[in-house]
């Protein structure tokens, strides 16, 4: 069977009582349903323990957006992996484009985020992709294997399999527009190829989620891609019938494959 995980970013989006009405909205089509799928959901800070409380004993995943690097200390404003483990989190995104642009995170402190998540338990959802002048120059896949090499420096074969990789070309982040199937086929190949090359077999077994403008009109198809373990969702995430559509989606492929 394909493993599939369906994971939703919510960005800067969804108060305390909008996080609830939308979580509640998901649980109740989840109600009484055996999923092959994955569903995961990481709302803001300030919403991860409500929403947690309601996810208790069922199969809802709950992650976080962004995290510190160190345990604790004197920096303002930021959250260690063990205040987000506590809160209830297992997953926690790291490296996603929009750190990267707006808040100058680098590779050596994505690396040194996934490397302090792994000891905590938790499991990094590891954010990578091309920027649209990065790939009208060709870069694409020199671009992604830096990623690759930089990130996880310093991960073992054993570590491998509890990080997620999330394929997102930076043109298609918000934009509307989806990358090609052959664009993300051949992107999540080559992703899979150089995992294969550093970590041995075991690669087989990491999830590579595409993101990127994912909706319930194009999921499907995505999904279809051999390599493609799922979606990484923006926008559609905070619709709640758009994001059960796309679980939906996921639950036909991960079925087809038994």
């Amino acid at each position: 069977m394909k493993s599939m995980l369906v994971a939703g970013n919510w960005k800067m989006n969804k108060n305390i009582s909008e996080s609830i009405s939308l979580v509640s909205e998901i649980l109740s089509w989840m109600n009484n349903k055996t999923l092959k799928s994955k569903v995961l959901v990481c709302p803001p800070f300030t919403s991860i323990t409500s929403v947690q409380k309601l996810a208790e004993k069922t199969s809802l995943l709950i992650g976080a957006q962004n995290c510190h690097y160190e345990e604790k200390g004197a920096y303002t404003g930021e959250i260690s992996p063990s205040m987000l483990k506590n809160a209830g989190c297992e997953f926690v995104i790291v490296g996603h484009s929009e750190r990267r642009t707006y808040f100058l995170e680098n590779d050596d402190i994505i690396n040194k985020k996934i490397l302090s998540l792994l000891a905590h338990n938790l499991k990094p959802i590891f954010c990578l992709g091309e920027t649209l002048s990065e790939r009208n120059s060709g870069m694409t896949y020199s671009v992604i294997e830096n990623q690759i090499l930089l990130g996880l420096k310093n991960i073992s074969s054993e570590q491998i399999t509890q990080i997620v990789i999330a394929y997102e070309p930076v043109w298609a982040i918000g934009t509307g527009v989806t990358a090609s199937i052959e664009q993300i086929d051949e992107a999540h190949s080559f992703i899979r190829q150089n995992l294969t090359e550093l970590f041995g077999k075991v690669a087989n077994d990491v999830l590579i989620l595409y993101g990127g403008s994912v909706n319930s009109q194009n999921c499907l198809e995505i999904f279809t891609i051999p390599e493609v373990n799922g979606a990484l969702v923006g926008g559609a995430s905070l619709i709640g019938s758009e994001f059960i559509s796309i679980i939906e989606s996921a639950e036909t492929i991960a079925k087809s494959t038994q």
